[in-house]
């Protein structure tokens, strides 16, 4: 694990981003804005599942009067998290318009891809800053490929073209999208913004674009970075085209804020999206939310589906009872609990972990051995040995955490 790339503290509403605090969780809403009941019922979905942040999409007048309701009523049932304001193309003119949603959001996103061309651009993107200044709020100035600013990338390849060795066009993309988000904070900077309250993100749907952007922006800046694999994909595909991106970037000390933005599948929450997020942070070493289970897949030594049971009722009654341990028993969420399958691996594993129960395979004694601290503390055989390796567990929590 790099030492975290060194960056400005930027503060958002009640969270502070950047290399001296912890890596933050984001989200955002897909539910239409304008629909008030079903974007706070998400957004406390969201908050309730471990996102520090989340966004909402402002794109009209409906929408940008909605985030006033959704802000106060929000705050009304004492959720503190910040929401921030995502705006394309026509956000100079709503912030304007409707200067209370300019002062209720936390931070305001924008695309300098897509906020007008020439002198409209300029100017437009002068005004969100102002309004930003006025308010004293922090703002993601959010590259992203599909959307880059054309009138940019086309001068650098103008210039590419007269070189006496013109690089790949590959190259002059990467540096459209890198300058795209330094002039743009540069400009930002001119107008009077201070350095922390900016925050840059360069994304792409591209994994090894979206490394090789990041760290090539990484070496030219100090701005806190938000990371994420833009339209990364549904399921499995998604999940792991995104866990593999923010784990090499994150690995390297590169990213201060994440997202995971998957495609929506029926009947599953949007919070899948913040719980990868946090397997990513913990699997990292990063943070810790709860008490990590390693568990065995199994294989033709193992006799029975007895170890697949039981890691699975160990993991359920971990989470039922973290939000009462998180109370009650400081520093659980970094246990680590075993759930092996033989006497391959099983004794060794359960030594390793704070406690940890070794089945027997198909050819070893019938008896289960539970560890803790590296040490036998019991062995297990006959009926209910779930129930009882939980009693042991709930024993050692109370022993070691209290």
């Amino acid at each position: 694990m790099h030492a975290r790339r060194k960056t400005h503290a930027v503060k958002v509403g009640n969270i502070f981003i950047g290399s001296d605090y912890p890596i933050v969780i984001q989200s955002m809403t897909n539910t239409p804005t304008e629909d008030v009941a079903a974007t706070i019922c998400q957004i406390i979905e969201l908050i309730e599942a471990g996102s520090e942040m989340v966004r909402i999409t402002i794109k009209d007048e409906q929408a940008a009067k909605a985030a006033v309701s959704i802000i106060k009523k929000l705050r009304q049932k004492k959720y503190a998290t910040p929401i921030i304001g995502d705006f394309h193309y026509n956000g100079h003119m709503l912030l304007q318009k409707f200067p209370e949603t300019a002062k209720l959001l936390d931070k305001y996103r924008i695309n300098p891809g897509n906020i007008g061309k020439g002198e409209s651009h300029l100017d437009n993107f002068a005004q969100i800053i102002k309004i930003a200044i006025q308010n004293k709020k922090p703002v993601r100035i959010g590259v992203n490929a599909g959307s880059l600013d054309q009138e940019l990338f086309s001068a650098l390849k103008e210039q590419n073209q007269k070189r006496k060795k013109p690089v790949e066009i590959k190259e002059v993309w990467y540096e459209a999208l890198i300058q795209s988000a330094l002039k743009s904070a540069a400009c930002a900077e001119k107008l009077g913004l201070p350095k922390n309250k900016i925050i840059l993100s360069v994304k792409s749907s591209d994994l090894q674009d979206l490394i090789t952007l990041n760290e090539k922006l990484a070496k030219r800046c100090f701005y806190p970075f938000h990371l994420g694999l833009t339209e990364a994909g549904s399921d499995i595909e998604g999940i792991s085209a995104s866990s593999a991106a923010l784990g090499i970037l994150l690995q390297q000390g590169i990213g201060d804020t994440i997202r995971v933005s998957l495609t929506p599948q029926p009947n599953v929450s949007r919070a899948r999206e913040v719980e990868v997020c946090k397997a990513v942070l913990q699997s990292l070493g990063f943070r810790h939310f709860i008490p990590k289970v390693t568990s065995c897949p199994g294989c033709g030594r193992t006799k029975s589906d007895e170890f697949i049971h039981l890691a699975d009722d160990v993991k359920s009654y971990i989470k039922k009872n973290m939000p009462d341990w998180q109370k009650k028993y400081p520093g659980i969420e970094t246990m680590t609990v075993a759930v092996m399958g033989c006497v391959v691996n099983g004794p060794g594993e359960s030594k390793h972990a704070d406690i940890g129960i070794s089945l027997p395979g198909a050819s070893d004694k019938p008896q289960a051995l539970v560890f803790a601290k590296g040490e036998l503390i019991a062995k297990l055989d006959g009926k209910n040995i779930n129930k009882k390796f939980l009693s042991i567990l709930n024993n050692h929590i109370r022993e070691q955490y209290s």
